[in-house]
């Protein structure tokens, strides 16, 4: 892999990875429509790595709040917003991490080879974001604030968060969806879902890490991935506040048709 693929595959991941249209779709995808060698999943993870500092670069105040809060939660032995938070956060994320583990094999070895599922799991995830956020719009007149969130809301977000581990389906696309069935306002879920992925993606870091040489390609990517992260993060905070998922929807579809179209004919 040549340094420049690097650079652009860490800037769709770092694009891909906070909208709802799933990085690891698009780093089996893109390769494959522009005829370029699949660059693996162990640097898949070094990319998402970029991602997860990037969450941590804005989100850092945010998890220091939570990681204090339940700290002096226990200590104190009360309860307190940030201490209630962080320990749904953790709890949300055992089903993607145990998934994760007992697919790993099935993953990598199977599923990452079969265009024709990822491109159905983009498209099928589309349609669903779209009909779940129209549908959550209309069903509820009152919608969960973030600090409102219940342990309930929280373990079905990370129900959902377990079926990302195929390509296709995207993280923060099966996150948001599962928050707006639950009436999870749009914010809300998205701060979630951002501050979600942090234990998760560094849990698959840890696990991969040894097979992953830290070469000039995979520091640009994670680069690339870092910063492009940085900024989709901070685009996607402003657009939700005055618009919907509907426009990730409609990619998702539009980019599962192209390459349906390639397998079929050419």
């Amino acid at each position: 892999m040549s340094v420049l693929k690097a650079i652009i595959l860490g800037i769709i991941q770092g694009v891909a990875e906070f909208l709802p249209i799933s990085s690891s779709a698009h780093l089996i995808l893109f390769p494959y429509l522009f005829g370029w060698e699949e660059s693996g999943l162990a640097f898949d993870i070094a990319l998402h790595f970029g991602t997860m500092m990037a969450v941590l670069a804005i989100f850092f105040k945010d998890w220091w709040n939570l990681f204090i809060g339940a700290i002096k939660d226990i200590k104190d032995k009360k309860k307190s917003t940030n201490g209630r938070m962080f320990w749904y956060l953790i709890i949300a994320t055992v089903p993607a991490a145990l998934t994760g583990l007992l697919l790993d094999d099935v993953i990598e070895n199977i599923i990452r080879n079969k265009i024709w599922i990822i491109a159905l799991a983009l498209a099928i995830m589309g349609l669903l974001i779209y009909i779940g956020d129209k549908w959550a719009s209309k069903h509820y007149k009152k919608e969960t604030k973030f600090e409102d969130i219940s342990l309930k809301q929280a373990l079905i977000v990370g129900i959902f968060q377990a079926f990302a581990v195929i390509p296709g389906f995207s993280r923060s696309g099966t996150t948001i969806l599962a928050g707006r069935l639950q009436g999870i306002s749009k914010e809300a879920i998205t701060k979630f879902t951002f501050l979600l992925s942090v234990p998760v993606i560094c849990g698959a870091t840890i696990l991969k890490v040894g097979d992953l040489a830290f070469t000039k390609e995979v520091i640009v990517g994670i680069i690339s991935s870092f910063a492009m992260g940085i900024i989709s993060i901070k685009f996607l905070l402003s657009y939700i506040k005055k618009h919907d998922f509907s426009v990730f929807a409609f990619y998702r579809v539009i980019l599962a048709l192209i390459v349906f179209a390639k397998l079929i004919f050419f």
